[in-house]
């Protein structure tokens, strides 16, 4: 009898309209549009959702996480950890709030014995993150293939069958927010605030 193949959640977490916040969420998109994966692998966009992502968490018997996590690194470093190190790493340094929401989420999953047998976590070192409207920095960008790589690594390991897409993808969020579209669309630095107006911020004025 064969063994039942493993119930997988890949969460991309963060927020796509603050800079190098939106890392998670462009790995999972990546990992979807470059690769063929069964139904027994889910692929989300976590976003900021918190303890909506619970139920999720709770049905995986192996989780997969990418995040840009404050490693207190070089901008662009990449660092994978395993099991109790997961929750540990997300509160070192809390960036924002998505990261208290995701603590929550293990924590409640443990409390309901519902944590996945396998966690892992790949994170990068963020370059920018004060940046509203902002996309991943070059140094943070050029990781993602390296991380994507990793996460197949990982998925075969724990024997999903993973395979080079053939044909396009589903997309994971609606077509404006593709990092092509996204980028595109953004105005110049001319025509729009990146980090707020001084003459209203605190601690900005002349």
């Amino acid at each position: 009898m064969n063994a039942q193949p493993p119930r997988v959640l890949v969460l991309g977490i963060g927020n796509l309209l603050w800079a190098d916040e939106g890392f998670g969420i462009r790995c999972v998109e990546a990992l979807a549009a470059g690769y063929d994966l069964p139904e027994s692998v889910t692929l989300m966009d976590g976003g900021t959702q918190g303890l909506y992502l619970l139920p999720y968490v709770t049905e995986a018997s192996h989780l997969l996480v990418f995040d840009a996590i404050d490693y207190g690194l070089e901008p662009g470093t990449i660092k994978r950890v395993r099991g109790d190190e997961v929750p540990r790493f997300m509160g070192a340094k809390k960036m924002s709030l998505h990261q208290t929401g995701f603590q929550e989420v293990i924590a409640s999953a443990a409390l309901v014995d519902g944590l996945p047998q396998e966690m892992v976590l790949i994170g990068v070192q963020p370059a920018e993150l004060e940046d509203f409207g902002g996309s991943l920095r070059p140094l943070v960008r050029e990781r993602l293939p390296e991380v994507v790589e990793a996460a197949v690594r990982i998925l075969r390991d724990w024997g999903v069958d993973v395979l080079p897409r053939q044909g396009s993808a589903e997309r994971l969020n609606a077509a404006p927010l593709s990092m092509g579209d996204y980028e595109a669309g953004r105005p110049s630095e001319a025509a729009a605030c990146r980090i707020g107006d001084a003459r209203f911020m605190p601690g900005e004025a002349g």
